[in-house]
């Protein structure tokens, strides 16, 4: 059985003050000067070693404290020894119910105690925390870059993020100004760098891939190219329509999705005796690009590839919605109002609906295939939530990349709702949510 607590009056600069979980203790001059005039009122709690030595449990800061004030004693609760990893937990736990810990100080003492080997669903489970939301902190715990992030004040949140992109330094600027200047933000825009990143990474496997065959690359042809042209506008000397066995070199091609194609050219075309097939149109557009149709495009591109990011982060924000213990609230006049005033939506898409429930998607996707009705079938618990799900699924199949140059209104309700529920829109929705403002709402 272990000892009763006694009560002793010691010297706190005797005591040893162990890895504590909170690193700023908060010393305000106001602290030590109320030490000075009341001293410490508040045992600190503490175990004595077989050593003799004293360590401090719980009050780190009155002992602190103590010290500067130059208290000659101050009272102390000795416990019975307890283990390190008791010991962080019982700091974690008080820290949180008095003294609003940071989320680095959090983030340090899941740290802690993973170092002792204590997978993180138990130390979510002993700290009443998600287990998400630990496995964060100990991810970006784990690199330099989310070390850091936490230490400048940043949120777990945004430290795992920067863990992501640690090296990067482009991107790294590129968040930091973000979590600065427009931290709701931060989720699109992090999305949209790894979508980037994923682009990027395709183009430059699918460029080796075409080298390795022996083609000649070569850059995008412009308009009224003289010396590079597509095999598909031009003709043959006697008018036929040139094919591509007639070309001599390649150009890569990247979609908004990042996906890759080489479309057929002929460098030198002219002196090689090729026509252009489309120079008796009058319609078509003489001379290069404006400053103004050049802007129009890169805007156009930028746009759309931001609506690819925002589907991630959206499609996320609901699957997380939809793992709470509670429905969103009014999501029965959303569902009835979707199916009633949207027709569209009763086409939802079956595994989007179904990976927004969390449910397994496993098995052949062939024209029958429909995980989410499996899933209804096995389970008659919270029925709404395949519910919602369904009806956000049809929303999603209704908005394309491009959505944001003509918005309908059901993507406007469904952008809307998202919001309502605390969902953060990213620019290029904020485009199609305002389309249906009055134009003088928006100017104000």
């Amino acid at each position: 059985m272990n000892a009763a607590p006694t009560l002793e009056m010691l010297d706190p600069t005797t005591l040893i003050v162990d890895i504590n979980v909170r690193k700023d203790a908060a010393l305000t001059p106001e602290f030590i000067a109320s030490i000075k005039e009341h001293g410490v009122i508040e045992p600190v709690i503490a175990h004595r070693n077989e050593d003799g030595t004293v360590h401090v449990r719980m009050g780190q800061r009155r002992t602190l404290g103590a010290v500067k004030a130059q208290c000659p004693l101050i009272p102390v609760m000795i416990t019975a020894s307890a283990a390190d990893a008791e010991r962080i937990v019982s700091q974690v736990v008080e820290n949180i119910h008095r003294t609003a810990m940071t989320e680095a100080d959090e983030a340090d003492a899941y740290h802690q105690l993973s170092l002792f080997g204590i997978p993180a669903d138990k130390i979510a489970e002993q700290l009443s925390r998600k287990k998400a939301v630990v496995e964060g902190a100990l991810k970006a715990k784990a690199s330099k870059a989310g070390t850091a992030a936490l230490g400048k004040g940043h949120t777990i949140e945004e430290a795992l993020v920067m863990a992501e992109f640690e090296g990067d330094e482009e991107a790294t600027a590129e968040l930091e100004s973000v979590v600065a200047d427009e931290p709701d933000q931060l989720l699109h825009v992090a999305q949209q760098l790894r979508d980037a990143r994923a682009h990027a990474a395709a183009l430059a496997a699918f460029t080796a891939e075409v080298e390795a065959t022996g083609a000649t690359i070569v850059e995008k042809p412009g308009y009224h190219d003289d010396e590079t042209a597509r095999v598909s506008s031009l003709k043959r000397s006697d008018g036929e329509h040139a094919t591509e066995e007639d070309s001599n070199a390649v150009y890569i091609e990247q979609d908004y999705k990042g996906e890759c194609s080489t479309v057929p050219v002929i460098v030198g075309w002219k002196k090689l005796g090729f026509k252009d097939r489309y120079s008796f149109s009058s319609s078509a557009q003489t001379g290069p690009m404006t400053e103004d149709q050049k802007a129009e495009r890169k805007t156009l591109i930028a746009n759309n590839k931001a609506m690819e990011s925002a589907t991630t982060v959206r499609r996320d924000f609901v699957k997380t919605l939809l793992t709470k213990k509670q429905a969103p609230k009014g999501w029965q006049y959303f569902t009835i109002h979707a199916l009633t005033h949207h027709s569209e939506t009763a086409g939802y898409d079956a595994q989007v609906a179904a990976e927004m429930v969390s449910a397994k998607t496993d098995g052949e996707k062939s024209w029958s295939w429909n995980p989410l009705k499996d899933h209804v079938a096995k389970s008659t618990a919270r029925p709404e939530f395949s519910l919602i799900a369904l009806v956000c699924a049809g929303y999603e199949k209704t908005i394309a990349k491009d959505s944001w140059r003509s918005p309908y209104q059901s993507h406007r309700d469904y952008l809307n709702q998202l919001v309502l529920w605390g969902y953060t829109a990213s620019e290029v929705e904020q485009i199609i949510i305002d389309s249906g403002k009055p134009a003088e709402e928006e100017a104000a």
